[in-house]
């Protein structure tokens, strides 16, 4: 097995004095447009843990120069035999956690070794499994499985994630195989849903059979098959080595194949990634025009098809570097919205995702890991220089970006028509975690109809292929569960989301999932104490840390975990996810933050424009002057005293209601509007929308 060996020309060293990106001297694809050297590698049989060393021997030594400075991570995978050792052994000790150099190499295989950061003393390791499922499609019997494993191996929940795939928690590393082959053998995989390669694929998760949607999701899973690792790790290491690979259509193979213009390693078990894989994560989602349910300029590559009048699909849009992560303190990480890179044709798209992986494989940084995202190298270079590369890769030019219409958050909840005479449902699950009784309803309900399942971006999930004659059932089984039709659910809910945070998060500083219901339903009593409507709602997101795992960056709202009980606040982003939020306030104390909401709630309710967004009403007041809004704040100015009729019979059933409103610190018109609202929800159990 050859292949070659060399670092980048000098043209490409990017003069950012900010962010410098070292060129990786590593493992370089044929033809590669790096200056090359040869290298000599020694395979082994992949079955034992003994090490694939590359030993390189330059063409003139006298001129080789020292090797750049790489990570920790970098060595790990150099030295893993493509991803095997040495977790193909560590699973098998009696230790409950795994070593550093397992621990990061799990994370190519679908899991993170985690502990209970809520114990203090010894650790109690556990590992978190997460599943890849290009699109959010998930079929009958995988849900059933995963259901089963959260009971038997895990804490008795499953999460929904933000990239459309599930999270099981709590597996100890003695069950790890049991768990990982029970699910490769029911139709699942966790291969590549984190590590560096390619993650989870996003497309718009509801079942439409409309031309443009299935083709979107068709690009989805092609995408994903070809950025597949192909070198058996996963299996060897899981199943023993037993293949469970679905068939891929011809066009992926001939793809993945292809060496026309030096993006592969000829010869290599891993074509397109070789020994090293990526840099770092990286994220691909594919959309159709208007529908930006996948917060598609939050990725490293961002899909839109296009289609002519007729709904045919003519080719694709590709937006580049989009990314969320960000380091506190440290203004040389940011998160970044996704730029315009070009067209290509329907028949090209393939090629061109790969001459972009192969471009951010070998200049992106490998020295610092915070700089490793493909969205800095497109920053140091700009976008021109990156195309220019990039269609050296691809052989070809790219065309001019076709134009586009405007951008909609789409949510999909509640009863829709598929278009093939069936019927699809989405519920919203708060935080994207199920269990209880919502856990147990839903078993019952996509057991005995035999539903297929698709997740959300937004951690929700959509019941599929439902006939009409089953509406009513499973509307009245599901609200028992508390899983309402939308319109009974609390606006601001439907479009929160938060990261899980603690207790199992490494990374986290302070609370998310857990704190978020709290945080609602605080914002919602701003709401009704400045006068703002039950209908009216903002985008509000929450992490732990400033990973931004559920994209806080993009929300109106953004609350970043800064400290213990502390967050940053962020503001600016819109309701369909186009525009980025900016740093408004550092290390807020949770306790505080009716401080800040009023004042901007009150004034956004007074000062806005006809049908003007939270985002955008602070983009234009500015910062500076919300700020001073902020800091003279001394409460919203107190209208006459009047009773508020509407919802009661008498000035008596008003004060009574106030009495019991006030044990829940919450106002008579709220509370009654919430026992409306849920008498109105019961009785509507069984009923046609």
């Amino acid at each position: 097995m050859t292949t070659s060996f060399g670092t980048t020309t000098g043209t490409l060293t990017p003069t950012d004095p900010k962010i410098r990106f070292q060129s990786f001297t590593g493992l370089k694809s044929s033809n590669s447009i790096a200056l090359t050297r040869n290298l000599r590698v020694f395979p082994l049989p992949f079955c034992t843990p003994t090490l694939i060393r590359a030993v390189a021997t330059p063409l003139k030594p006298e001129t080789s120069t020292a090797e750049p400075k790489r990570s920790k991570v970098e060595i790990f995978k150099e030295q893993s035999n493509f991803i095997r050792y040495p977790l193909n052994e560590e699973i098998y000790t009696d230790t409950p956690n795994i070593n550093e150099a397992s621990t990061q190499l799990i994370k190519f295989h679908g899991s993170y070794q985690q502990y209970n950061r809520d114990e203090r003393g010894t650790r109690s390791y556990s590992f978190m499994l997460r599943t890849k499922n290009p699109g959010g499609k998930v079929p009958n019997q995988l849900y059933l499985t995963m259901d089963d494993l959260a009971d038997q191996f895990g804490i008795g929940t499953l999460r929904l994630t933000t990239r459309q795939t599930f999270q099981l928690h709590g597996v100890l590393k003695k069950d790890l195989k049991t768990v990982m082959s029970t699910i490769i053998r029911n139709m699942g995989s966790t291969l590549g849903a984190c590590g560096d390669l390619n993650r989870n694929v996003l497309a718009p998760a509801a079942p439409f059979m409309t031309k443009e949607y299935k083709f979107a999701q068709e690009t989805a899973e092609n995408i994903a098959a070809l950025l597949t690792p192909q070198s058996g790790f996963y299996y060897d290491v899981w199943v023993d080595g037993e293949k469970f690979m679905t068939s891929e259509p011809p066009e992926v193979v001939k793809a993945r194949n292809d060496n026309s213009h030096g993006t592969n390693f000829p010869d290599s078990p891993e074509p397109i990634y070789g020994t090293q894989f990526l840099p770092r994560k990286f994220k691909i989602a594919v959309t159709v025009p208007t529908d930006n349910s996948v917060d598609i300029l939050t990725n490293d590559i961002g899909v839109v098809v296009v289609f002519d009048e007729d709904g045919e699909p003519q080719g694709f849009n590709i937006y580049v570097g989009g990314g969320m992560g960000r380091t506190h303190r440290q203004e040389t990480t940011f998160p970044r919205l996704g730029e315009p890179l070009g067209y290509v044709p329907k028949g090209d798209i393939l090629y061109a995702i790969k001459a972009i992986v192969a471009t951010q494989r070998d200049h992106g940084r490998r020295d610092d890991r915070k700089y490793s995202r493909m969205k800095y190298l497109i920053s140091s270079w700009g976008i021109e220089k990156f195309r220019n590369v990039v269609e050296q890769y691809y052989g070809k030019k790219f065309e001019p970006f076709h134009e586009l219409p405007e951008w909609e958050f789409k949510s999909y909840l509640g009863w829709h028509e598929q278009g093939d005479g069936a019927l699809f449902c989405g519920l919203h699950v708060d935080n994207g975690r199920i269990g209880g009784k919502m856990k147990k309803t839903l078993r019952e309900v996509i057991e005995k109809y035999n539903l297929n399942v698709r997740i959300t971006p937004n951690q929700n999930l959509i019941l599929c292929d439902i006939r009409s004659a089953w509406r009513r059932p499973i509307t009245t089984v599901l609200a028992q569960a508390g899983l309402l039709h939308p319109r009974y659910v609390d606006p601001l809910n439907l479009t929160a989301m938060a990261c899980p945070a603690f207790p199992l998060c490494p990374l986290a500083i302070t609370e998310a999932e857990r704190g978020i219901p709290d945080i609602l339903k605080r914002v919602r009593a701003v709401f009704e104490k400045v006068g703002l409507k039950y209908s009216e709602s903002i985008v509000i997101r929450v992490t732990g840390c400033p990973n931004g795992c559920a994209r806080p960056y993009m929300a109106e709202l953004g609350l970043v975990g800064d400290g213990p009980n502390s967050y940053q606040i962020w503001l600016g982003g819109t309701p369909n996810q186009t525009q980025l939020a900016r740093t408004f306030m550092n290390k807020v104390k949770v306790q505080d933050l009716e401080k800040v909401f009023e004042p901007l709630f009150y004034y956004w309710k007074r000062k806005r424009q006809p049908k003007e967004s939270f985002g955008d009403f602070t983009t234009r007041m500015g910062f500076e002057k919300l700020h001073e809004l902020v800091d003279k704040w001394e409460g919203p100015v107190q209208s006459p005293v009047r009773y508020n009729l509407k919802p009661f019979a008498d000035k008596e059933t008003y004060e009574a209601m106030e009495e019991l409103a006030k044990l829940q610190n919450k106002s008579p018109h709220q509370l009654a509007m919430e026992v409306i609202r849920n008498f109105v929800a019961a009785q509507q159990n069984g009923k046609s929308e």
